[in-house]
């Protein structure tokens, strides 16, 4: 069965009306010829902060099964509000969550790897229905309990459906059209990339680049599958960034709240490096007059518990902002304290690398913006706005 897989992430919903505004997509592509529609979400922007932040506010230490299992109600709200739009306009519509996909994974909570997967639960849904939603970033481990992707993972929840319908393309819709050679929120001189390898942009991703999962993209790369990054606007879908085998770019990325970790000994530093390494973090090593240590940009979480299960006590974890240059020959890494440095660093690297570029204006907001549908969550005592 054929059908087009669309994934939208948290910037398609900062307005409960937004819901609508998808809903209203989707209904178009189907007028317009599309047979069979999957559409995989991620939740509200600072959904997932907001939980993590409530969980905390409970138990300071929460059993990993537990979190991931608080975390994926994000993308479960957001499933749901989306049937309800598309519902309204008389489609066929069906979600699925993590217990319903297919998709099964390992144990590793907080960042669970894909293991198997069995097509047969989506195809039953688009046997009934035209519309299946597919609740991003959660599956079910082999005894059955739900377990978290990973921070920013729906991308990958994509790719794995796309992969085991057997199509050749995925359409992935965040509030930038495609990939940059910058943050254009933070570079005013950002270019947009048409076209761009794998490995290419699976890099960009590990070092802070948020368009796209490296681990999406690595299995996109795995399975032939093409990723089309796109973003909807007034004037309907612009296409960006085509996402396959060629093209490459210089960029800069910048990496807020990397997790640097101080170790006693360079001993100590190794073992660490190799505990990632088993675990596909990408580790830095660090060495200075300080002492030895290690950056962490990606997968932060789970690396700070892999840090702390080791119960290694000579270890401390700090956070600095990591702006990375990169190209064909060259992966440098700047470490700044104050953001706003690193924020300026960004731009001289990237003037360096494209002289005089003038990139599409994204208006003077320094970052992205956050759902205004909060107040349909809970929130921790300790949340920023909260009332004490």
């Amino acid at each position: 069965m054929s059908a087009t897989v669309l994934k939208f992430g948290g910037s398609s919903f900062l307005h409960p009306e937004d819901y609508g505004r998808v809903a209203g997509h989707i209904a178009d592509r189907l007028a317009a010829g599309d047979n069979k529609i999957v559409a995989v979400v991620s939740a509200m922007s600072g959904t997932t902060g907001n939980l993590k932040a409530v969980m905390l506010d409970v138990n300071k230490q929460p059993s990993p099964s537990n979190l991931d299992a608080a975390l994926a109600t994000g993308e479960m709200l957001s499933a749901c509000l989306l049937e309800a739009a598309i519902s309204r306009l008389a489609i066929s519509v069906m979600s699925l969550n993590g217990y319903s996909l297919g998709i099964r994974t390992n144990s590793n909570f907080g960042r669970a790897s894909v293991e198997s997967v069995d097509p047969k639960p989506i195809m039953a849904a688009l046997q009934e229905h035209d519309v299946a939603i597919a609740a991003g970033a959660q599956a079910i481990d082999q005894s059955g309990r739900l377990t978290f992707l990973g921070r920013n993972s729906s991308d990958l929840t994509a790719i794995v459906i796309a992969s085991i319908l057997g199509e050749q393309a995925c359409e992935i819709y965040s509030d930038v059209p495609g990939v940059y050679t910058a943050d254009p929120y933070l570079v005013p001189g950002a270019q947009l990339i048409p076209e761009i390898a794998y490995g290419t942009i699976a890099q960009m991703s590990r070092h802070g680049a948020k368009v796209l999962h490296h681990r999406a993209v690595e299995y996109a790369e795995k399975h032939g599958v093409t990723i089309v990054c796109k973003s909807l606007t007034s004037d309907g879908a612009v296409t960006g960034t085509i996402v396959t085998g060629h093209g490459n770019a210089r960029s800069v990325t910048v990496a807020r709240d990397a997790a640097v970790i101080s170790c006693a000994s360079l001993a100590e530093r190794d073992n660490l490096r190799a505990l990632f390494d088993q675990h596909d973090i990408s580790a830095i090593g660090m060495e200075d007059n300080c002492g030895a240590g290690i950056c962490i940009i990606s997968d932060i979480d789970f690396a700070v518990r892999l840090v702390k299960l080791t119960g290694t006590r000579s270890i401390s974890i700090g956070s600095r902002t990591a702006v990375t240059e990169l190209d064909s020959s060259v992966l440098r890494v700047h470490l700044e304290g104050d953001y706003e440095r690193a924020i300026v660093l960004a731009r001289q690297i990237h003037e360096r690398m494209y002289p005089g570029a003038v990139g599409e204006s994204f208006g003077s907001r320094m970052a992205k913006q956050r759902s205004t549908c909060s107040s349909l969550l809970i929130r921790a005592n300790n949340a920023p706005g909260n009332p004490q």
